[in-house]
């Protein structure tokens, strides 16, 4: 990377920390490209030069957002033990409440994921659940067809809305709703994941 690369790579991670401020003060639907500019202490033709509008900083954040999101939870995969498929599915929960609690504008994913006119490669969460479905079905021998990346959706749905509920008003998150999502997805996904032939199995053992 040349050094004008670095400055531009360095100008544009330093806007978004702004914009990632603003999501965290006012929400995203109040952010504008003044504002980016305005508290980054850059003119609004340098914030233009990145983002020419308020969408698209939003995109832009949400891209950060769900990369970081993503590289923790490959982490915490690739840290940890996986003995069964529910415990991929309740690490990228626990994923998601880490970076709810610690990643600045976190929010902005559940805001521009229900927007499609701000997103140019359809939903979100359908494209990260089908993903999983397809590291389940891979690392654990369960059927990878359609109506498991079907049932993902919906687990991933559920837990968006679940989350986002439990962060509404506590940057902590309510540990309540946290375990009843947790609850739900695993009695959801079952049957899908082959989670009740291991308790018939272990039973009988």
């Amino acid at each position: 990377m040349t050094p004008a690369q670095q400055r531009a790579t360095q100008r544009l991670d330093s806007l978004l920390d702004t914009a990632a401020e603003i999501v965290d003060d006012l929400g995203p639907e109040l952010i504008t490209t003044a504002q980016v500019a305005e508290r980054s202490g850059a003119s609004i033709g340098t914030v233009y030069r990145y983002f020419p509008d308020r969408l698209a900083v939003l995109r832009a954040l949400r891209e950060r957002c769900v990369r970081r999101f993503r590289e923790r939870l490959a982490a915490d995969i690739a840290d940890g033990e996986l003995t069964d498929p529910w415990h991929v599915v309740e690490r990228s929960v626990l994923a998601a409440v880490e970076c709810y609690r610690e990643e600045p504008g976190f929010r902005v994913v559940r805001v521009v994921e229900r927007d499609r006119a701000i997103g140019d490669d359809g939903l979100l969460a359908a494209v990260f659940a089908h993903d999983l479905a397809d590291f389940v079905a891979a690392h654990f021998g369960v059927p990878g067809d359609s109506a498991l990346r079907r049932r993902f959706d919906v687990a991933i749905e559920v837990a968006d809305a679940l989350l986002a509920r439990s962060f509404a008003a506590d940057p902590a998150g309510d540990e309540w709703y946290i375990g009843e999502c947790l609850s739900i997805l695993r009695e959801y996904l079952a049957d899908a994941i082959g989670l009740n032939e291991v308790r018939e199995t272990t039973s009988v053992a």
